[in-house]
């Protein structure tokens, strides 16, 4: 897993690393930063706050308005979480298995076929290695479109149109990376859950700043003694986005830093590293997942 990320993300963050390594963030963590450069030059390029700051469910959306579909997706997840499917397909990811690329076919409405809808920018349940498909959620969509006797179909769009495009009946269910959550709801149907999930911080490897905590109420207060000219990036639509911005039906209050938006967390990460944003907050397996592929290119 480990060498195919690292594949996968080299060409977008390569170029972007070599100035960012040189570079620290905004005026927040300046003064920990300058102390920390020249005296740990083993410093990783970027590194994860072990510290979760939310707890979240995952799930896929299903159209409205095929209920049976609903019933047929969370009978397939049962299955699979008994009987040791998801454990494996999730080891390819995070242990030493190989990931299965997944195959999509054309839309054609004469077909039966399930559609997804994906944002494959989330490492590990979603991304591209040229035209093929691989991660978590794209693994066991390929297996419940051969469960259900249909043509996998997969279409790739920006994260914010995922569950609209469901909602408007042009894909079937969305598999993305879905954080469980009622203004979503408007749109699809949420099956049973399938993955625990939460938002962790990012931040420079010589950054210090979060050294010393130990729990998520530890990071909040020092985040919440940036300012405005300070700025955080998230992937737009994402949990991360509300948890930065504040959002009183997630439950979030806000930070006080700027919330800057990009359409993955690799690249929120990249300009973090260039010095254009302090810090980063996404889920914390594509945290992992990213930092690990970035910090193997030094």
């Amino acid at each position: 897993m480990k060498k195919l990320l690292a594949a996968a993300l080299c060409a977008m963050l390569v170029a972007g690393l070599a100035a960012g390594c040189g570079s620290k963030g905004n005026d927040a963590g300046n003064e920990n930063n300058n102390a920390a450069s020249g005296t740990d030059s083993n410093a990783p390029a970027t590194k994860v706050i072990d510290i979760d700051l939310t707890e979240e469910q995952y799930a896929f959306g299903v159209d409205k308005d095929q209920p049976e579909l609903l019933e047929q997706v969370n009978t397939f997840i049962n299955k699979i979480m008994e009987d040791g499917t998801l454990d494996e397909i999730c080891d390819k990811y995070f242990g030493d298995g190989e990931p299965t690329a997944v195959e999509s076919a054309e839309l054609d409405t004469s077909k039966d076929q399930l559609v997804v809808a994906t944002n494959a920018a989330f490492e590990p349940f979603e991304y591209t290695k040229g035209d093929s498909y691989l991660g978590i959620d794209m693994e066991i969509a390929a297996l419940l479109a051969e469960e259900l006797g249909q043509e996998l179909v997969i279409q790739n769009m920006d994260f914010d149109s995922v569950c609209l495009s469901v909602g408007q009946h042009k894909c079937d269910i969305a598999m993305a990376g879905l954080t469980i959550n009622e203004e979503r709801e408007e749109f699809v149907s949420f099956s049973d859950s399938y993955y625990s999930a939460s938002q962790r911080l990012v931040v420079p490897g010589d950054d210090t700043t979060f050294d010393d905590c130990a729990t998520a109420d530890d990071v909040v207060a020092k985040l919440n003694e940036l300012t405005e000219s300070d700025k955080i990036g998230v992937q737009q639509g994402t949990t991360g986005n509300y948890y930065v911005n504040g959002d009183e039906d997630w439950g979030f209050p806000g930070l006080p830093a700027e919330c800057v938006t990009y359409k993955s967390g690799s690249l929120a990460i990249q300009d973090m590293l260039n010095g254009k944003v302090n810090y980063v907050i996404i889920d914390a397996a594509p945290a992992a997942a990213i930092t690990e592929a970035i910090n193997e290119l030094q």
